[in-house]
């Protein structure tokens, strides 16, 4: 059993004064009323973001003062839960492997599950997640196309109704800073109107560049970052952080999207290997996306949100009138540290808590823009989540092969090495 001993006063109180001005003494003695609150947490998906995530939980509870007990994982491969067991001290019998081993893990008495998979199994995972009554840390993105985004979108309203907290794992929105600097342009309109902006991801390649001839439906979870049927292609799994930004900050998702891309260097997979898209938020606002995985390149990830009285980067403003953090929320030393204290925070407050739609509309904004350039084609917001008679063909979208493709044993091998061309269907 792993859990986290309860701090030092000496150190509690050094690690306190180090936080903001927002949070001072009160935070000690609030957080002493609930040092004794106590969780059990479960892993679904043993890789390193997984893995990770729960580094960041068991150092959240020592910063908060509560105990963190890691009492089941699993994993599609029992042999990368096995590992993930052994590394946080999860007996045997509760490492569970295999397209069901998320089921085994709801089934025991983990109260927070951390879900960090292949994007295509999320809305599955969260829905089972929910039914169980479980609270929810879900990575971005919440999925690869338009039905599984609404399908996040039902469970999680389904989630707020029952009570629980689902926390969505877009980590900037859980950065101070920007958090500060959002309500200063954003809600207090500190710069004015907003014009224009531009959000990027642009960095070197990543994951396999070589051919991966897959043979079975293991070889896809293997090497899901190649795949759009499990990853949603980058501009969906990466530079969802990004748009999700661009998002929060025009406080609506886009009426459109019209969008280009290509494939130049990749010989892996079926994904793009760059994007440039237009989305336009009504009211004359646009904001200019692009991301970009190849090697040799100018590179800039950030964000860059023109107003009519300066611009921002949406985290170099943090000085708002009001502070929309918590008084007795303590800092934490990144942004997915503190992914996992607003996570134990939130579900120690005892008040459901839903970040998934908002994360929801995030990945469909991504999907959107994917959409209109893989076909050429201007795509709308409501052909893909609120019309189904306006575009059925794009409402009903749904990649192949589904996460129920893999528990049923139906998954059929995409062609590697085939992409989308604009001017065709999606």
């Amino acid at each position: 059993m792993m859990t986290q001993a309860s701090l030092s006063r000496r150190t509690f109180l050094k690690s306190t004064s180090a936080l903001s001005g927002t949070v001072a003494l009160p935070w000690v003695m609030t957080v002493s009323k609930v040092a004794a609150r106590s969780f059990k947490i479960g892993l679904i998906g043993c890789g390193g973001r997984g893995q990770g995530a729960v580094v960041d939980a068991l150092e959240a509870a020592q910063t908060l003062n509560f105990q963190v007990e890691v009492v089941a994982v699993a994993d599609y491969f029992q042999d990368r839960a096995d590992r993930a067991g052994k590394r946080f001290g999860v007996p045997p019998q509760r490492c569970f492997g295999g397209p069901k081993a998320y089921r085994a893990l709801l089934e025991t008495d983990v109260q927070i599950v951390l879900i960090a998979t292949a994007p295509v199994f999320h809305p599955l995972f969260l829905e089972a997640a929910v039914k169980a009554g479980k609270h929810v840390f879900l990575e971005k993105p919440v999925a690869v196309d338009p039905v599984g985004c609404r399908r996040v979108i039902a469970a999680a309203e389904e989630g707020f109704r029952k009570g629980l907290v689902l926390v969505a794992g877009t980590d900037m929105r859980h950065d101070w800073n920007f958090r500060l600097t959002h309500q200063a342009v954003a809600v207090e309109k500190a710069l004015g109107r907003l014009y224009a902006g531009r959000v990027s991801y642009c960095i070197g390649s990543m994951f396999r560049t070589q051919p991966i001839e897959p043979k079975s439906a293991d070889d896809l979870v293997r090497t899901w970052q190649n795949w759009v049927a499990l990853s949603g292609d980058h501009l969906v799994e990466q530079h969802v952080h990004n748009i999700d930004i661009a998002n929060w900050f025009c406080g609506r998702p886009p009426l459109s999207a019209v969008g280009f891309g290509g494939r130049a260097r990749r010989n892996a997979g079926d994904m793009y290997d760059f994007f440039s898209i237009d989305y336009d938020y009504g009211d004359g606002v646009h904001i200019h996306s692009m991301c970009r995985q190849v090697n040799g390149c100018y590179n800039w990830v950030g964000h860059d949100f023109v107003y009519e009285k300066g611009h921002t980067s949406g985290s170099d403003y943090p000085n708002p009138k009001t502070s929309p953090i918590p008084p007795d929320l303590p800092r934490g030393k990144s942004p997915h540290h503190q992914e996992q204290i607003d996570t134990l925070y939130l579900v120690a407050k005892g008040e459901p808590v839903n970040q998934l739609h908002a994360l929801a509309e995030s990945t469909a904004t991504a999907i959107m823009g994917r959409i209109s350039a893989y076909t050429g084609k201007q795509v709308f917001w409501d052909e893909i989540m609120t019309d189904p008679n306006k575009n059925p063909q794009l409402f009903n979208l749904q990649l192949k092969p589904t996460a129920e493709d893999f528990e049923n044993g139906t998954v059929e091998i995409p062609p590697e090495n085939v992409v989308a061309r604009p001017g065709q269907p999606a």
